[in-house]
């Protein structure tokens, strides 16, 4: 028998970390070191077999001590499936700017909200939250600035069911998340789609043996930076009024907050059934004091086949109490202004208009916007909930392998609340320093209903061995309804009610002007549209798709209720004709693609009035504009995807320019059509355009990729300059800046 080599090897450096190295039919192996260097014993003629998870497997006959290999990545992966608008598609096949994020690449740790999951992960996507408020909905941008005056917020896609709330889905429920960043992949969703679409699927049960799961953490939460303020002895060395005490007011209304997560899950199923169920608990507390919720939340999903498994059936629902303590952002506020030298109480002050009168706090009386901090958050309280409630149903059925039909019928309701209560003795809104009104106690109540109801079918057809046609075309309705009041009562005998005692002992004493109530109903709010999309792959390698999409919206003018927005894209994989050495994927593509946008209330081109102390009669403040027509948003994107092993890269440039955006503005001459009567100086018009420039590049590197244990380093860069071309109306532009700097600014731009 030969004697045994001592075999080496140098890998490609792309690929060449923890490959599992083993001689075949022996218990003989080992693994590449971090420079993909390996050695082990093996007979000249012996078979080595080399792993490596997400690359084919490979085997090398032994006939010298040196064998350098370079593994090929497994092609399952470029047939991976990513959910598109309105179905799914092999990755290879996509002509659009899309990020799909999985489970496995979401963020870890205890996440308060399914945005963050997406935080770094995908290029031209930005998700903060201003000042860490847990009860503030993540601000989610995409490339930037995507319109003027509307909605510019991603279109959020919860299984199929467009406009659902990201609210009512626990981040342990979510199986991934996919980005449609361009035009060309946002399109086929219209005026839904003109900030960017965010689809995300939640996790499903298998058929198989039941599993129940549990998943819990602990986190918290402090001050990393904080303003730079001057401590006592500074500001009164600084010449500032000294009032005899040393207050860090920040410190008094902060803390370090602890946030508690549970998570409990059960799936399963039987032949063609399958099921999953979860519960979530999140107690989440804040940096500010008195601000945090409590959150339950529950779903539950089922899904069926039925006559020989050409009718799936589909439920899913999903529910979620949170119970809220707002808080007082001005007391953080506050407590970075507020007198550093001044005592919490105003027994500890020798000025004698400080006292029982306002709560035994102190209050530095006759300055201008001036409150302690303190006061505020132990006074008052701002309180509510919110509960959401979503349900769907969704089928299919395949008439053949080349025909389905699938439908989706879905409603959400939305109720929030809030109560805020501020004592007779706050003198933060609670007008303590004024005879008359003491105290309010306001209750706010907020309803949203949605429903919608789509139908479309796919027809797929093999035209060639080399050319495969898939073709989508369908209806989608949707309606929204809105309604709220507010009642704010005042003027309490003293400091002793709690806050429903507040609203009921003032039923009773109702003085002029001590009450108001308020309410508001949006108008009809409907969106039909007529969609449909086609989908070309040539010798597996060439890729075209073309969508258009007819839309009518209740908020437009009766002459332009209806725009089209159209989108078409290519791409092509240029490594199946060059077959480049060490490439694994190497694709270009380009897209075009029209989105629309809605303005952001209904009723905006009629007339508007406010009503007179008078019941019967009203003053015009709106003029109706029944030329009121689409926002649109026109993309190009130019992509490239590249893989080689390990590494990974995505190049996305991209160029945009928004028209018609709407604005309310001053009416010109000759804006009013002939024989209309203007009956106001202000109406809401397409007033001007937008251009948008930008670049995304992607980067990953799988540093260890092995059975059971993968590690990725990723860069994400993304830059962009928005310029207003164009601005045709007149109006005013207001900011505030807040004390103790110039309160209001306002500028003007004319035409």
């Amino acid at each position: 028998m030969d004697k045994p080599l001592q075999v080496l090897c140098q890998m490609d450096l792309v690929h060449s970390q923890g490959v599992s190295v083993s001689v075949k039919g022996t218990s003989v192996g080992t693994e590449t070191d971090f420079d993909g260097k390996y050695s082990v014993a093996a007979e000249q003629g012996a078979v080595l077999v080399f792993r490596s998870l997400g690359y084919k497997t490979t085997e090398v006959t032994v006939t010298s001590n040196t064998v350098n290999v370079t593994l090929a990545e497994d092609s399952t992966q470029l047939d991976e499936i990513v959910v598109v608008g309105y179905g799914s598609s092999a990755k290879k096949e996509i002509t659009s700017s899309v990020t799909q994020v999985s489970a496995e690449e979401f963020n870890r740790g205890t996440i308060a909200a399914p945005a963050q999951l997406l935080q770094g992960k995908v290029a031209g996507l930005s998700v903060y939250n201003k000042g860490g408020n847990p009860n503030d909905d993540a601000v989610i941008r995409l490339r930037g600035i995507s319109t003027v005056g509307a909605n510019s917020s991603p279109l959020i896609v919860v299984d199929g069911v467009i406009g659902a709330s990201l609210n009512n889905v626990d981040p342990s429920d979510i199986a991934s998340m996919t980005v449609l960043k361009d035009g060309s992949a946002a399109a086929i969703y219209g005026t839904r789609g003109s900030s960017g679409v965010i689809i995300v699927t939640t996790k499903r049960g298998k058929a198989g043996t039941t599993q129940v799961s549990y998943s819990g953490s602990v986190a918290m939460e402090s001050i990393q930076n904080q303003v730079q303020n001057m401590n006592g002895d500074e500001f009164a060395a600084a010449g500032g009024t000294d009032l005899g005490s040393r207050t860090d007011w920040l410190d008094l209304v902060t803390r370090s907050a602890v946030s508690k997560v549970h998570n409990i899950s059960m799936s399963g199923g039987q032949g063609n059934t399958t099921f999953r169920a979860s519960a979530n608990f999140r107690d989440a507390e804040g940096i500010l004091k008195k601000s945090g919720f409590n959150q339950f939340n529950t779903r539950f999903q089922a899904e069926t086949k039925l006559l020989n498994d050409k009718l799936k059936v589909g439920f899913n629902a999903s529910y979620t109490k949170k119970d809220i303590q707002y808080g007082f952002n001005d007391a953080l506020r506050y407590a970075v202004l507020y007198n550093p030298t001044a005592p919490v109480y105003g027994t500890d002050s020798p000025y004698p208009y400080n006292g029982d009168n306002y709560g035994g706090y102190f209050e530095t009386l006759g300055l201008f916007d001036s409150f302690n901090p303190v006061s505020i958050m132990e006074q008052n309280s701002n309180v509510g909930s919110r509960s959401e409630f979503t349900y769907s149903m969704n089928m299919s059925y395949d008439f053949s392998d080349e025909l389905s039909l699938s439908g989706i019928y879905s409603e959400q309701s939305t109720k929030l609340t809030n109560k805020a209560y501020y004592r007779p003795t706050s003198l933060y809104r609670g007008n303590a320093s004024s005879p008359l009104r003491k105290g309010s106690a306001t209750l706010f109540t907020q309803e949203n209903d949605f429903k919608l109801f789509e139908l479309f079918a796919d027809y797929n057809k093999d035209i060639t061995d080399n050319i495969k046609l898939k073709f989508t075309g369908g209806y989608s309705w949707q309606e929204t309804n809105y309604f709220d009041y507010s009642l704010t009562a005042g003027d309490f005998p003293n400091n002793d009610l709690e806050y429903i005692d507040a609203l009921e002992w003032s039923q009773d004493l109702i003085n002029a002007g001590q009450i108001s109530i308020n309410s508001n109903r949006s108008p009809q709010d409907r969106i039909i549209a007529f969609f449909g999309r086609v989908n070309v792959s040539v010798d597996d390698a060439i890729h075209f798709n073309a969508s258009l999409r007819r839309e009518g919206s209740t908020k437009f003018g009766e002459n332009n209720k209806w725009g089209l927005f159209p989108s078409v894209g290519l791409g092509v994989d240029v490594n199946k004709y060059l077959q480049l050495n060490n490439v694994d994927l190497l694709k270009a593509r380009i897209g075009y693609g029209v989105t629309g946008a809605l303005p952001s209330e209904n009723g905006l081109s009629q007339d508007g009035y406010n009503p007179t102390g008078n019941l019967l009669s009203s003053e015009a403040f709106r003029q109706a504009n029944p030329d009121l027509k689409w926002e649109e948003k026109a993309e190009t994107n130019f992509g490239i995807d590249f893989r080689s092993g390990r590494l990974a890269a995505t190049l996305d440039v991209y160029s945009r320019k928004v028209s018609d955006f709407i604005l309310f503005s001053k009416i010109q001459d000759g804006e009013l059509a002939e024989g209309v009567v203007k009956i106001a100086d202000d109406w809401f018009n397409n007033v001007g355009e937008l251009t948008t420039n930008g670049v995304e590049l992607s980067l990953n590197y799988d540093l260890i990729k092995k059975e059971g244990f993968t590690y990725n380093s990723g860069i994400n860069f993304s830059t962009y300059k928005s310029v207003l071309d164009k601005f045709n109306g007149s109006t005013s532009l207001r900011g505030n800046l807040g004390a103790p700097w110039t309160k209001w600014y306002s500028s003007s731009i004319s035409r």
